[in-house]
Order: C-alpha cells, then sequence, then structure tokens
C-alpha cells in the first residue's frame, strides 16, 4: 500500500509520459481506464523502494556461499537478531537478494527534526545512513546523541541551514544524531561522515557503507541482468561504450574470469576514474578505462591501430554493451523529478546518435514488409521518385544554395536501400543444425 505520493513531475512531462504510456496499441489491448490505472501505478511505485537490495558478489575473488554467510552474520548485528534471509537468484547465480522490511508503522515522530536532500533521502530509504553534506535543515537545540526524526526535502525548496521546514517533507523515519547543529553548519570546515545513523528507519533495509567492499557490488537487478545477457567469454575483447561507474565493466570482467581485455569509455574524467577505482577494489587486472566520447569511438580511415585506446577499427570487438546515457527517471525511489520537458527529452539525440548508422542520408524503409515504424526507421532507402524530374538550367545551378544541391543529390539518385545488422555467428563456425 502506498505510504509516500505519486512522483511529482512537471504538468508537461507527466504529459508527455502518459501520452506515450498510453498509445494506441496499449488502449487497444487493456482498454483505456484500465491502462490509466497502470500508468498511476507506475506513477506510485516509483516513489517507493523496490521489494528486495540486490547485491552482486564479486565471483573473481570469493564464492558466492562465502558472501551469503558472512552477510546473514552482518544483518544479524544491524538488526539487533532480527532475521532477514538473503536469497540467491535462481536464474542470475552471482546475485543475492534481500528483502527491504517495510513500511514500518508506529514508528513515533520527534519534536527535533533534520530536513535532507532528495538525494540523500531516496539513499536512506534503500538503507544508508545519513551523511553531513546531505542534511539541509535540523532544529536549533540538535545536540549530538538526539534521537531524531528525519524528513526529505523532495521538492528542493529547504534553505540551508534552516532552522525549521514547512514546506513538503516526507517522513523517513528515526535516527541518533552524530554531530551537534551547531558542528554541521558552522562553515568552519567542510564536515564529512555519517551525521545521523538511522535506527529507526520506515523501511528497514540494510546499510552496506563499508561492507565487504571488495566482494560485493549494490547493483539494481535489471543492471545485472544486462551483462549476463550480453554473455562475455574468457579471452574475448569486449567494449563498455559508457561504462561509469563501472558496475557493468566489472560485471564483465568477472564472468570473463579476468581473462580477456575489457575497454571501459567514459566521456567525463572524474567518472572514468571511478571506474579506476572499482576495478582496483574488486581485483580486477583487464579493465582499461579511458577518457573518450562514445560517439567518437569508431575510426572511419582504415590505417592499421597504432595504440590500444579509443578510436578503434570496425569490428575490433567480440561483444559490445551500450548503456545509452538517459534521465534515470526509472530509479528507485524518487518521489520527485523537477526537469523540464526539454531535459526529459535532451537525450533522445544521444541515444540515437550512439545507435545509429553513420552516415544517414537515406529516408526510411518503405512500409508493407511486415516492419514497426521504428525498424523503417532503421533502414535507408534511397527512392528515385521522393522528388520531381529534375531539368536544371545554369541560372537555376546559380542561383541554388550548396545546401539545396546536396539536399538534392541525396535523393535524386539511383533506387537502393541499407540495413545494418549485427553479426552473430562466424562464417567459418559450422551450423549446429547441419
Amino acid at each position: 500500500m502506498p505510504v509516500f505520493p505519486k512522483i511529482s513531475l512537471r504538468p508537461e512531462v507527466e504529459k508527455y509520459l502518459k501520452d506515450g504510456f498510453m498509445n494506441k496499441e496499449v488502449v487497444n489491448t487493456l482498454g483505456k481506464a484500465a491502462a490509466e490505472r497502470k500508468f498511476e501505478t507506475l506513477l506510485k511505485h516509483l516513489s517507493h523502494p523496490p521489494s528486495f537490495t540486490t547485491v552482486r558478489v564479486n565471483t573473481h575473488l570469493t564464492s558466492v556461499q562465502h558472501v551469503k554467510t558472512l552477510l546473514l552474520d552482518e544483518f544479524q548485528k544491524q538488526f539487533n537478531g532480527l532475521s532477514v534471509p538473503v536469497l540467491q537468484h535462481p536464474d542470475l547465480e552471482d546475485v543475492l537478494l534481500i528483502p527491504v522490511i517495510g513500511p514500518r508503522k508506529n514508528i513515533k515522530k520527534q519534536q527535533c527534526e533534520a530536513v535532507v536532500g532528495a538525494q540523500c533521502g531516496n539513499a536512506v530509504l534503500r538503507g544508508a545512513h545519513v551523511y553531513v553534506p546531505g542534511i539541509v535543515s535540523a532544529s536549533s537545540f540538535m545536540k549530538a546523541g538526539d534521537v531524531i526524526s528525519v524528513y526529505s526535502d523532495i521538492k528542493g525548496k529547504c534553505k540551508k541551514g534552516a532552522r525549521e521546514f514547512d514546506g513538503t517533507k516526507v517522513f523517513l523515519g528515526n535516527g541518533i544524531s552524530a554531530r551537534s547543529r551547531k558542528e554541521i553548519f558552522s562553515g568552519l570546515c567542510e564536515l564529512k561522515g555519517i551525521g545521523i545513523r538511522m535506527t529507526e528507519p520506515i523501511y528497514l533495509s540494510p546499510s552496506f557503507d563499508n561492507v565487504l567492499p571488495g566482494y560485493l557490488f549494490l547493483q539494481n537487478l535489471p543492471s545485472a541482468v544486462v551483462t549476463h545477457v550480453l554473455h562475455p567469454q574468457p579471452g574475448e575483447r569486449v567494449l563498455d561504450l559508457c561504462a561509469a561507474p563501472g558496475g557493468k565493466a566489472t560485471h564483465i570482467a568477472a564472468l570473463m574470469h579476468d581473462q580477456g581485455e575489457v575497454i571501459a569509455l567514459d566521456k567525463i574524467p572524474n567518472k572514468v576514474e571511478k571506474i579506476k577505482q572499482n576495478a582496483l577494489l574488486l581485483g580486477l587486472n583487464s579493465i582499461k578505462a579511458f577518457c573518450f566520447d562514445g560517439t567518437k569511438a569508431l575510426k572511419h580511415d582504415m590505417t592499421e591501430d597504432t595504440q590500444e585506446g579509443p578510436p578503434f577499427s570496425p569490428e575490433s570487438f567480440d561483444r559490445i554493451l551500450l548503456d545509452a546515457p538517459c534521465s534515470g527517471m526509472g530509479q528507485r525511489p524518487n518521489m520527485a523529478c523537477t526537469w523540464t520537458l526539454k531535459e526529459v527529452m535532451s537525450y533522445q539525440p544521444l541515444q540515437r546518435k550512439l545507435f545509429s548508422v553513420e552516415p544517414r542520408i537515406g529516408e526510411e524503409g518503405m512500409m508493407g514488409a511486415g516492419l514497426s515504424l521504428e525498424q523503417l526507421r532503421q533502414l535507408q532507402r534511397f527512392d528515385p521518385s521522393a522528388v520531381p524530374l529534375q531539368d536544371p538550367d545554369q541560372d537555376a545551378l546559380r542561383d541554388a544554395t550548396a545546401e539545396d544541391m546536396i539536399r538534392l543529390a541525396n535523393k535524386d539518385c539511383i533506387g537502393f536501400f541499407i540495413a545494418k545488422f549485427l553479426k552473430w555467428k562466424s562464417t567459418s563456425e559450422k551450423d549446429p543444425q547441419k
């Protein structure tokens, strides 16, 4: 049963998402009323944490059973003897699932309050303690050792250092303050570390702060599924195009038993450093991380590769993983998103660029072959009938701009079409059915 309101979105963003979700095919299949209910249910679920915390075991350094035993002991300590099961996923053998208990009722709210930023609040709902930088507001009388009720400023309206906040806030549970208000907001030095240790969170989920750091990696279930679908093999060369912070790249290397080569790209320097740190922490030596724009990773000239880094010649890799940049609106919990429609839609051109066949000059494919509109857009069709027959003279050529002529040349040419396919088997392999 929902305890939080549905995710708060700008009206134009919610309308855009609803229009896409309630497309003709969905409405025809489910009916309008059922489709609307399903969309509203989705918005409500986004503001709540998933039912399980998912961790991936680093099988390069340890066994799943060993980590499972260690976690059971750890949770006994964290939850004061409360028995919390640790389940091994039946289809993803290196994934462990820990159920989240909650929402817990009858937690008494305290007079002393602290308000944290939305991102910090989301982390608390997944089992984290409150770190000092995440605290936005605290009661004027808050001292170290006080029992504190913690709230999340889901719309980002609370001013840093405020003594009270009457705006939209969501109760996250109670904790014990490790710092006084004066220490937190003195401004004399930048404090780090735990500011409030959560003792009665509304959702009881284990804390993984400094828990088995080399043996496991916190990772959402779909992210762990991706690498298993990729199915990398020892000795292969694999490219992870948008790799930060390195969860999937390290998973690839682990599944390959650290044998082969994993090239990890990201265009932001500090994110590349994070990939390297995670690889070092997990003891993986097959990962090579480069600061490079994935949209420029393909080398277009045919010169021989003289360096190990990007750009790369065609067919340089056995497998490629692309987790394209996106809005992240599917992350949970997420109680509010202040993005504009323009910001939400800004990722589409980049995603298309990462996936696209370059250069794109022709029109989409011809209807009637049983392909969807999206599949037709993956083709390039050059149709001589797309423009009227031309009868240019010198005056017309002189008056035409270069852009007009190029546009015409792209259309008025021979009939042709282009489709790009993924190689799924080498021609040297024998077909097992023959």
